[in-house]
């Protein structure tokens, strides 16, 4: 029989377990990529540190740039992952940002928030607003990072996530909404496969937000938020995907926010055939996340 401190007391699959003793154990490993120069498109990437009192950091992206000083749209992302596992620094977030940023002609920026159990929201929330920010430091082309003074038009900004990363964008939308942000405009969310409130997955995001009343709470059901009318921007992607066990709650979100006093325009953008965040884990020269990107970008320049 197992020791008392190799008990698990939680068990949260693909995502992880915890032992008797607090131990945390991921069932996958994020495996880091260094940024640098992608040579098959040209997109130039770094890592940057963007507070260092919590030690949260970000992956910049730019594509290949051909002299012209027009400044480009700034796509700011957050990766999912339950908030509990991925980086913005592992293969498939860097990858398809790649491919994002070289295809749309885009900056990037993808947030590495604190991860739960250990950093239990609403932190992952709190890091990711203080990250635009951060962004925002740079509206006067003075801020601490040379890439996004000299290349962001910080006029053009979009959130964009997957999974539970849309769930943070949209939050740090209404946030950006309620309290306001002075330095950029918020132009557009792209929800991709976004994670709210689905019954299979309460005890997981109870485990992760302790101090959460499930359907009552805001940040997982958009449609109890008394500020969900106050959303920073104008549009809305909303992306799901035929086969995905959460494509219903994509849709329920697209209703909800069709039907609010939210004075936006939401656009719903079916894949069929498609898995869960296919898009991270498929080659993105494959038909499926060719056309996905491709609504990406033209939502980004629409």
């Amino acid at each position: 029989m197992a020791s008392n401190t190799k008990q698990v007391t939680h068990d949260f699959p693909p995502f992880f377990n915890v032992y008797k003793d607090g131990t945390i154990e991921r069932y996958l490993n994020t495996v880091y990529v260094p940024p640098g120069l992608d040579t098959a498109t040209g997109v130039q990437s770094k890592d940057v540190v963007v507070s260092p009192e919590t030690g949260v950091k970000a992956r910049i992206f730019i594509p290949k740039i051909d002299g012209s000083a027009q400044k480009l749209p700034l796509l700011v992302h957050y990766h999912g992952g339950a908030f509990s596992i991925a980086s913005a620094f592992d293969t498939n977030g860097t990858n398809y940002l790649t491919s994002l940023v070289s295809h749309g002609n885009i900056i990037a920026v993808s947030i590495d928030y604190r991860l739960a159990p250990e950093h239990p929201l609403p932190i992952a929330y709190d890091d990711s607003w203080a990250a635009l920010q951060w962004v925002a430091t740079h509206s006067n082309g003075s801020g601490p990072e040379p890439w996004l003074n000299k290349y962001a038009d910080l006029e053009r900004v979009f959130l964009e996530g997957e999974s539970a990363g849309a769930n943070i964008a949209h939050q740090v939308a209404v946030r950006a909404g309620g309290t306001g942000l002075a330095g950029l405009k918020i132009t557009g969310v792209l929800a991709v496969h976004p994670f709210f409130g689905v019954k299979q997955h309460d005890a997981l995001y109870k485990y992760v937000c302790p101090s959460s009343d499930l359907d009552d709470d805001p940040n997982l059901n958009p449609e109890v938020d008394p500020n969900l009318k106050k959303m920073a921007c104008k549009r809305v992607l909303v992306c799901v995907a035929e086969n995905d066990e959460l494509r219903d709650r994509g849709g329920a979100y697209y209703g909800t926010l069709a039907k609010s006093e939210w004075r936006g325009r939401v656009e719903l953008y079916e894949t069929l055939d498609g898995d869960h965040c296919f898009h991270m884990f498929s080659d993105p020269n494959t038909e499926k996340v060719k056309h996905l990107v491709k609504k990406m970008v033209d939502f980004i320049y629409q």
